[in-house]
């Protein structure tokens, strides 16, 4: 045997480089700790505007020092990376973190006279908790095991977002990158006429794909089978707890940052598919979904702390593979920065059109009719 061949056969087996790293996502629900922390110490009310200021102010810029890395786990070691254990408790971990979260909101407003720079800055950064939950609850959601699946029905909980669970595993994941999809941003719609398409279109195919299954099962759609009226359930129980524990001061805390945590979500989904189409075949039937119908984005620590969200080309491709083992595909469309830094920009259309549209057609060649223009055209 030569030399190359014994050192081969007895390297080390590969280690994840960032295994340790993954717990940055837990900063987002720990960010009103650190505000109620600078609160007391400065008693400024600006200090409840940590989230956005942190997400996207210096993520942004940590994202850009950091640079990218498009480094992909080797093949012979993804079946040990997919089923290490460690992998699914650092998500498991989010939820109780978010949960505390929400209660120690509460609790402020219930303690505090805080202005409206208190309570905007509160909500603000409880809905972004809230936000980064329906990314967990969306990880959680692909998995095959009831427990882990339950457990995303309660991620979704504070952002009152129970649907999502449904929706876009058994609708956004067939219908991506069509007109028919209403998650699927089109070329040249803004941000604000996506929002309601998305919430209304979501939440009507959410209810419609329930029904449908139940009906196959004998069922009516207010069994309590449904799962939307799971979820629904345990937003609603949640809830009336949190009132219980800190009155009804709780309330419109609680109501605005589940819609300000929803538009959050809505606003990456936005980022996500926007003007990517499949084409249609011959036969009137879309092409399968591939890393070329999805934005990918490389940037260190968001995906860090999205859980690589960002890796979307192959999480569409595979819907099932965990996040640690997401690969970057060279020929997936690359947005030109990481969500945090993206969100923001998708709220201004001029900058966004000018940043976003070019990229669309330049990636299709020039041809708008191959870009997702909202029409439901015949097969091409």
């Amino acid at each position: 045997m030569s030399t190359f061949d014994s050192v081969t056969l007895h390297s080390p087996p590969w280690r994840d480089p960032r295994r340790l790293a993954w717990i940055a996502a837990w900063v987002v629900p720990l960010l009103p700790w650190i505000g109620l922390g600078l609160f007391q110490a400065t008693g400024n009310e600006w200090v409840w505007w940590i989230g956005p200021l942190v997400l996207y102010g210096l993520v942004p810029l940590l994202d850009q020092w950091l640079g990218e890395d498009p480094a992909n786990p080797p093949a012979e070691a993804m079946q040990q990376l997919s089923e290490d254990p460690y992998y699914r408790w650092v998500l498991y971990a989010w939820l109780p973190l978010q949960l505390l979260a929400l209660a120690l909101a509460c609790w402020v407003v219930s303690q505090w006279q805080l202005g409206w720079v208190g309570w905007v800055g509160l909500i603000a950064t409880t809905g972004l908790v809230a936000g980064g939950g329906i990314n967990v609850a969306h990880e959680l959601g692909h998995k095959r095991e009831a427990s882990a699946r339950w457990l995303a029905k309660l991620t979704l909980a504070p952002a009152l977002y129970g649907h999502f669970f449904v929706e876009h595993n058994r609708g956004h994941h067939v219908r991506v990158a069509t007109p028919e999809d209403p998650a699927s941003a089109r070329l040249g719609e803004s941000f604000w006429r996506f929002l309601p398409r998305t919430l209304v279109g979501s939440l009507r195919s959410a209810w419609r794909l329930e029904t449908e299954r139940l009906s196959r099962q004998g069922h009516g759609a207010w069994h309590w089978r449904n799962e939307n009226l799971q979820a629904w359930s345990l937003s609603l129980l949640l809830f009336a707890a949190l009132i219980w524990l800190f009155g009804w001061i709780a309330l419109p805390l609680l109501l605005l940052q589940a819609a300000y945590g929803s538009m959050t979500l809505e606003s990456v989904n936005y980022i996500e598919h926007y003007g990517l189409l499949r084409q249609r075949g011959a036969d009137g039937r879309y092409e399968r979904c591939q890393p070329c119908h999805s934005w990918n984005s490389n940037r260190r620590l968001t995906n860090l702390m999205l859980y690589q969200l960002e890796r979307h080309s192959d999480h569409h491709a595979h819907p099932l593979r965990p996040y640690q083992v997401l690969r970057h595909f060279d020929d997936s469309p690359q947005l030109p920065a990481g969500y945090a830094a993206l969100v923001p920009l998708a709220y201004l259309p001029p900058v966004w059109f000018w940043l976003m549209d070019r990229r669309v057609l330049a990636f299709y060649g020039g041809d708008r009719q191959r870009c997702n223009l909202g029409l439901t055209a015949s097969p091409t």
